[in-house]
């Protein structure tokens, strides 16, 4: 592999479940440092809910644009963990991604296709060729991560597979006609924001509004376009139209039971 664009040695990210509260991800840091305490390690986010793959692809999605060409992403929410499911190693425009087969990568490879994926069926490259049932994070991932950006070839860690028999997760696209745009929410923040999966180019220089439980919800330009306690719809900073309340929480307030919303444009 080779080096990143300013010499250095590729990075490291680490996505998962796992929280601050236990020992499980310094456990991975630690896997990582035996096999290159050089290696530059990120965490992206440690505060995904348990076992949510749909939240940690839509977190994985929207991050990987922000680090250089050749980081190696480990992603680890894996409620699959100790089963069947394939442990594999994808190579994309951007980098690389490792995890469990599960559709977590596959809102990445859906703005990225996969360029080379493997299964993860190299023991050598396992911290133990006999991993836990419930932590391939730290027996299976970390290790195989921290050895790819370290140098050995993708192709070394298992076999090749077939990219289009990767896991994808059940996200319908948004639908456009003359006069509208009908999607769904796929993720819901910290803050409370309901945040779709229609693309912020849908209602660039347009007037619009959602539509979603019977409600009508203003576009606006900035939280602030309302008063405090307001409903508005807005493209937040991932490039995703939203639903939120300013200076509150959209999702606990609203009480949106269905997921399917309308962007009607005028």
């Amino acid at each position: 592999m080779s080096k990143n664009q300013i010499g250095q040695q590729p990075l490291v990210t680490l996505l998962s479940d796992f929280g601050d509260r236990d020992i499980y991800v310094g456990i991975m840091k630690g896997v990582i440092a035996q096999i290159n305490p050089r290696l530059t390690v990120v965490d992206l986010t440690h505060q995904i809910s348990p076992q949510d793959i749909a939240a940690a692809r839509f977190n994985l999605m929207n991050a990987y644009l922000y680090f250089p060409v050749g980081t190696v992403h480990i992603a680890v929410v894996d409620p699959g963990v100790g089963s069947k499911r394939r442990a594999i190693a994808v190579e994309f425009a951007q980098g690389f991604l490792i995890g469990p087969d599960n559709g977590i990568f596959s809102g990445v490879l859906s703005q990225s296709p996969a360029i080379v994926a493997v299964e993860l069926t190299n023991l050598n490259y396992w911290r133990t060729p006999q991993p836990s049932k419930t932590f391939h994070g730290r027996d299976i991932f970390a290790p195989v991560g921290a050895n790819l950006a370290s140098g050995v070839p993708l192709k070394q860690l298992g076999q090749e597979i077939d990219p289009a028999t990767l896991v994808k997760l059940d996200i319908d696209e948004c639908k456009q006609t003359n006069t509208s745009v009908v999607g769904c929410i796929q993720y819901i923040d910290r803050f409370g924001n309901l945040v779709s999966n229609i693309p912020a180019s849908y209602v660039q220089g347009k007037t619009w509004c959602v539509q979603a439980a019977g409600l009508s919800i203003p576009g606006c330009e900035t939280y602030s376009d309302v008063k405090v306690g307001e409903i508005l719809a807005l493209v937040g900073s991932h490039g995703w139209v939203e639903i939120a309340i300013n200076s509150g929480n959209a999702h606990s307030q609203l009480q949106l039971g269905q997921k399917t919303l309308q962007v009607v444009l005028s």
